[in-house]
Parts: C-alpha cells; structure tokens; sequence
C-alpha cells in the first residue's frame, strides 16, 4: 500500500511548472527512492504500476512530466516541446530538482534513478553533469547510435528548423527518428509496433491522449545534442565511478539497435572506469520491456538489483 500525491516543482526555464506525481510506502522504514524518467511522448504516470510494486517493497518512488510532456505543458504552451534555447539543459536541471526534492522528503535514504528511452538519455545526462548524488541508475531501453548517424541527423533537423521553425512537426524528420523503428517489425498493424510486442500496450499507448504526439523539431533538436553529448569519452569520464548502473532491453529494441547499442554504452562505462556496470538483454522483448506480458519478471529483476546495492541495513532479511 502507498500514498500517492501529485503537485507541482518549478521547472528551470522559469516559466512551467512540472507534475510530479509520489508513491510513497505506509510501511516504515523506508528502504530507499527510485525517480522516474520517462521517455518521449508519454509521462510519468505511466509508471503507476511499477511504482506501486517498488512502494509494496519499501521504496518510495517520484516521477515528474518532463518539459512540454504529460501535464508539464503551460498554458499556451507548445507540446513535446523543450524551449527554443538550452531546452537538454533545462530538462536535465528539472531532474536534479527532483533528486534534491526527493532527498529533501527523504534525508539520509539512498536515491536510485531509473531512466526509460529519451528518460535515460536525460539520466545518462544527468550523470554527467550531477556525479555524486545517486547511490545508482537503472538505464532501460538505451543505445547510442555511430556519431556520424547523429551529425546526419543533427544537420537534417537544423535544415528543418530553419525551413519550419523549432515548435513545427516535420513528418520527414519523425520518419528520420522514428520511422525505421518500425520496418523491423514489418507487415506492420499499426505505427508503433516498435514499442512493445504486447498488442494491448501498443493500443492503450495509442488511446491515451497524453502518448504518442507528434515531436517538434525543437525537441528532435535538443535530444539529437543530448545524444552526442552522452556519447562523447570525455564527458563519460566524468560519471561517478561508485555509481552502480543497470543496463536493461529487450533484445528487439531498436533504440538500442537489437541490444548492439546497449552493448556500445556498458563498453563506453567500464572504459570510463565504473566500477559496477551490470547489463541485462530480455528475450524476444521490444522498447517498452515494463509493459511486456512478462514485466512481473523485469519488475523482480530491477528489485533484486535495487536490494543488492543498499546499504546492508536497509535490506530485508531473508524469508523463514
């Protein structure tokens, strides 16, 4: 059982402020924090139900709407959207904000980050301009694409923005992001096969009016540079080499390039010199792995993983 509340933290662009919504355990006491940060085009409630299993275990658990996501959109706000200056750092600011609310409701427990698809990327960003705050960080659904395959899209985009306009959708530059996402799972039902193979996620995805909106350019722009940034040494030597990481996809995911790019980040980790990087490929699994048929088991994967990196304390004894 939890408490679950919902209210707003300022964001750093100054001008909105985000959702956060916070399941916290009524069992005492507690164990530790996981944030949430979610991918593009959805929000943090998505998450309700792992959230809720990680509150039955002890954990309380914070996920905010990202700039311009879910109900992180002020009025006359643009959708999927950054800002038209430092939008990668704003949302990465907006994370650190949300660790210093959590360690603020939460002194002295040990903070967790779990960071899916664009969310990881923001977390990935997160640990490089932030070492020192996390006990750990669980990456779901990364990758990281050959430079050259960013700078190609980086160019595109600009090419687009100075045609449209950053708050513009351009369906040539989605196909670019997006399209090919697809292709592997041809004949295709519907456009989002990519995210999962469990039929009823993929349409609940597609009902729900707060997923699965078209991204700006401006945010294409942002997360293209989010991207190359977390793939450069220089700045993945900067990561908390005591920060344990958990690298979790399906081995259908194309995000991370059928496991090849999350194999490429675990690589880019241990030559940075980080001492705990652990990596977990599910079967048959696609980009949404905590909505498969079989999430119960990645849910109990994730906790083992959490329980093994607290401070001993904190753990459970063991059942008679």
């Amino acid at each position: 059982m939890s408490v679950i509340s919902e209210y707003r933290l300022p964001s750093s662009d100054g001008r909105t402020l985000l959702h956060v919504t916070q399941w916290t355990p009524l069992t005492r006491p507690l164990r530790g924090v996981v944030l949430l940060s979610h991918g593009v085009a959805e929000y943090g409630q998505r998450y309700a139900p792992f959230a809720q299993f990680l509150c039955g275990k002890g954990f309380a658990v914070l996920a905010h709407d990202h700039l311009g996501h879910g109900q992180s959109v002020r009025d006359g706000g643009t959708p999927l959207y950054f800002g038209a200056r430092h939008g990668w750092q704003y949302v990465t600011d907006d994370l650190a904000a949300l660790q210093r609310t959590a360690a603020r409701a939460f002194p002295q427990v040990p903070c967790f980050l779990f960071g899916h698809s664009m969310g990881s990327f923001i977390a990935r960003t997160y640990l490089i301009r932030y070492p020192g705050a996390l006990r750990g960080a669980i990456l779901c659904g990364t990758g990281q694409p050959a430079p050259a395959v960013v700078s190609a899209g980086r160019l595109f985009v600009d090419r687009e923005i100075r045609l449209l306009g950053p708050k513009a959708y351009s369906p040539q530059a989605d196909a670019l992001a997006f399209g090919a996402y697809n292709r592997a799972f041809a004949p295709n039902r519907t456009k989002f096969d990519w995210i999962s193979a469990n039929e009823d996620n993929v349409d609940a995805y597609i009902a729900d009016p707060l997923c699965g909106g078209d991204a700006t350019l401006g945010l294409l722009r942002d997360m293209l540079g989010g991207i190359a940034f977390i793939g450069q040494r220089e700045n993945i030597s900067k990561v908390d080499k005591d920060c344990a990481l958990l690298l979790i996809a399906g081995d259908q995911d194309p995000v991370g390039d059928m496991g090849k790019g999350v194999e490429r980040v675990r690589r880019a980790y241990r030559r940075a010199g980080v001492r705990d990087v652990q990596m977990k490929l599910y079967h048959d699994l696609r980009h949404e792995i905590l909505n498969e048929r079989s999430r119960r088991f990645i849910y109990q994967d994730v906790l083992a993983w959490l329980e093994a990196h607290l401070p001993t304390a904190r753990r459970l004894p063991p059942a008679n």
